[in-house]
């Protein structure tokens, strides 16, 4: 048997990148995987994929899948993701929380891709500042509380919903797992002071995912008592996908999509009496006997 035989997933942000290595692996294990993303167009030539091209991907190699679109900024299609999965394949066992936003822009409001939002960078042109002196672009000063609070949107209040929707069914299974995905900007830029001043860089993404690690481990302390582990699960390496191409990726060496998808499958397979409430990294979930390793940077 396959190791997710008889199982149902989800996987949010899975039109392309980490998301779509994920629903297919997990549907190549026997799952059926309801793949969820906004992107039912391709919107920008940068950004290859969409929910309805990763289902054709799984069904092609004999998986099962459905696509359930949705814009994870709006509540109401947050809300109705469970419901679409349960008629379609069934009550939920494995919830992989990927959806982040991790490039500027969106898709055109009624355009192709759908969205909610016009199609424009979520950070603004530093503005003007009477005497001359400049702000430094991506700087904190500069950065929209529209654009903060979009990713806290995407990346924590739909991971905390969806959470609360899919549990009660786990509970009264009586099995489940969720692994919410993160990444080292969590921890960025650490405790001062600093060799060097500047803009802290991706704060409004690294700080939606910090809050996460917390989500994660009290609902962790709560579902242990159901047998349902929560935990989280950050890439050891850096990982070449969609969006870092966009962001203008620097010549390194990166990983494999499909090494941290295996990864994400082995925490999703973790039994709540031994992993549970933890932040592991990728490498160390696949390679132990190695010991904690963390962030591996390459070069």
């Amino acid at each position: 048997m396959a190791r997710l035989d008889d199982r149902v997933a989800i996987v949010t942000g899975a039109s392309r990148g980490l998301g779509k290595s994920i629903a297919e692996l997990f549907a190549a294990e026997g799952a059926a995987v309801a793949v969820v993303a906004r992107t039912e167009v391709q919107w920008d030539p940068r950004l290859p994929g969409t929910v309805h091209e990763t289902v054709t991907s799984i069904e092609a190699a004999g998986g099962r899948a459905v696509a359930i679109p949705a814009d994870l900024v709006n509540p109401e299609e947050v809300d109705g993701i469970v419901d679409r999965v349960n008629a379609a394949l069934g009550p939920v066992d494995i919830l992989v929380n990927n959806a982040a936003l991790t490039v500027p822009g969106r898709p055109p409001k009624g355009g192709p891709g759908g969205g909610s939002a016009a199609a424009k960078p979520a950070v603004q042109a530093p503005p003007p500042v009477p005497g001359g002196w400049s702000i430094p672009r991506g700087s904190f000063l500069a950065f929209p509380l529209k654009g903060f609070r979009l990713h806290f949107e995407i990346g924590l209040m739909a991971t905390y919903r969806l959470m609360q929707l899919v549990l009660p069914d786990m509970i009264e299974a009586g099995r489940g797992s969720i692994v919410n995905i993160s990444s080292a900007a969590a921890y960025a830029p650490g405790a001062g002071p600093y060799r060097t001043s500047g803009p802290a860089g991706a704060f409004a993404y690294g700080g939606n995912k910090a809050a996460m690690h917390h989500l994660t481990q009290a609902v962790a302390a709560e579902m242990q008592q159901y047998g349902i582990p929560v935990n989280v699960l950050m890439p050891s390496d850096p990982v070449l996908s969609p969006g870092n191409l966009y962001a203008g990726a620097g010549d390194i060496d990166y990983a494999s999509p499909q090494r941290f998808a295996e990864a994400t499958l082995e925490v999703a397979l973790a039994d709540a009496t031994v992993t549970t409430g933890q932040l592991l990294w990728s490498e160390d979930v696949l390679r132990p006997e190695l010991g904690r390793r963390g962030w591996l940077p390459r070069s």
